[in-house]
């Protein structure tokens, strides 16, 4: 008998465990943060080395082959940025 009400809450247990990560989706979640956090370099490259390691293993545990693409792709040159202010304007060479 109580080996029988053992299996009943183990049985329970595991349906209602797989049923909270099928609706909550934890890996997809983890999956499309990294693959956010990837996508937008600008605020992770700045969160050290701890968060870039948890940023690349979460993303190439959740989604290897993007990960692999990713990794041989080639680096693309970086882009100069433009002056917030034109110095020619109060010169009255303006466009």
């Amino acid at each position: 008998m109580v080996l029988m009400v053992g299996v009943v809450v183990i049985a329970a247990a595991a349906l209602t465990a797989g049923y909270l990560l099928g609706r909550l989706r934890p890996w997809q979640r983890l999956g499309d943060w990294a693959a956010d956090q990837v996508r937008y370099a600008g605020t992770w490259v700045r969160g050290g080395a701890g968060r870039q390691a948890v940023v690349v293993l979460a993303h190439a545990v959740t989604a290897p082959r993007t990960s692999w693409r990713i990794m041989r792709a080639t680096a693309t040159e970086p882009q100069a940025p433009t002056p917030a202010r034109d110095p020619d304007w109060a010169a009255g060479h303006h466009r």
